[in-house]
């Protein structure tokens, strides 16, 4: 993949800041309402005709509430438009009814965090088809017409696997890779073999363990760990760990083995509890995707789209091909890597704050936490 300027995500966010709505400055109230699938949210804009649906695939997840759909709200607002949500809650059918509910509320664009790129398609063509755009936010649905908007995942997973290996040049390797059904696992696994793939080859590395893990779940990743844990024989000396969820959960087993803060574990998202193990020094690196960033660019490219249909012509955006051999306009995020060495930058940019990061941190022993 290529990542890309951030900067140039957003070169036209001033074009069509008003392509949907009018100019008032009244932002409007918020309201809830019964839906199908669960609750869906509307919050009102500049009292335009833009309505944007965001379907979730889990909203339980820390980040979406805390960082994506802020930015998000925000965006669409700016540009006069009307912000619409539902909640899958993990399910890949009732997320297909919800996109149907959403456009029935009235969306005229449609942004779907997949449950499950592959099973969605066809409710993403049938909306595309009836003449509502579609923006894939974070996961890839293969649809030459929708918009992609992500991060450098397989970046985010060479980030991951650099660290690790800086750690670990050799030794015993376990893989904890996120749901099969979604492709950022695969291209996080990616990311690892540019950076792994020679060594083990040279039989420097072993893998002893590689899977997927349903719903990314913590809990599903805990007993993975347990598991080869017990038939290794604690013999382990690395863990790539494919998000901060599961990394959570690979070090509570390894913490029950007295082994938490000996063994390297990656992960990625930033979250608050990562960023603490990561001062404490459980977890060895965390990858920070600026979810604020991602969420103003799909929001910004939400109401180009109700102004222009066409995902190409959205400023930003340029080609890319799927590993299905599909060929969709899409942006990439740049990521970043965040150690015990650079804390200080989450902090500078108020995703944490020093109680949450250093709680249970020895002053002094990382730069962050004095």
């Amino acid at each position: 993949m290529r990542a890309r300027s951030i900067a140039a995500l957003f070169a036209a966010g001033a074009l069509l800041v008003a392509a949907c709505g009018d100019d008032s400055d009244d932002a409007g109230g918020s309201e809830t309402t019964a839906a199908a699938g669960g609750e869906t949210t509307v919050a009102g804009g500049g009292g335009g005709d833009c309505v944007v649906g965001v379907s979730w695939n889990n909203y339980q997840e820390e980040r979406w509430a805390k960082w994506d759909e802020p930015a998000l709200k925000a965006a669409i607002e700016a540009g006069g438009g009307t912000y619409v949500s539902n909640d899958a809650k993990s399910s890949a059918e009732t997320q297909a009814s919800n996109l149907e509910n959403l456009i029935s509320q009235g969306a005229k664009v449609l942004i779907v965090l997949a449950q499950d790129g592959t099973a969605i398609k066809p409710a993403v063509s049938s909306a595309i088809e009836g003449g509502v755009p579609v923006i894939a936010y974070d996961r890839l649905i293969e649809d030459p017409k929708a918009l992609y908007i992500t991060f450098d995942n397989q970046g985010v997973g060479k980030l991951q696997a650099e660290e690790i290996f800086k750690l670990v040049p050799k030794g015993r390797y376990v893989i904890i890779k996120g749901n099969s059904a979604d492709a950022n696992a695969d291209f996080l696994r990616a990311g690892y073999e540019e950076v792994i793939g020679a060594a083990v080859t040279a039989g420097d590395i072993e893998i002893v363990s590689e899977t997927y893990t349903d719903n990314w779940d913590p809990a599903v990743a805990q007993s993975t760990m347990e598991q080869v844990l017990t038939a290794e024989n604690n013999e382990i000396d690395a863990v790539l760990a494919e998000n901060d969820g599961m990394a959570g959960g690979a070090i509570a087993a390894l913490d029950a083995q007295g082994l938490a803060g000996k063994i390297p574990v990656s992960g990625q998202d930033a979250e608050q509890a990562a960023l603490n193990r990561v001062a404490l020094g459980t977890q060895s690196l965390t990858v920070w995707k600026d979810a604020r960033e991602l969420g103003t660019a799909a929001g910004e490219a939400a109401i180009a789209l109700c102004a222009n249909a066409d995902a190409s012509a959205v400023a930003g955006a340029s080609p890319f091909t799927t590993p299905g051999g599909v060929e969709v306009a899409s942006m990439f995020l740049t990521p970043m890597p965040i150690t015990q060495d650079n804390l200080n930058a989450v902090l500078d940019a108020g995703w944490t704050d020093s109680a949450t990061l250093c709680q249970g941190v020895t002053a002094g022993s990382v730069a962050a936490c004095p």
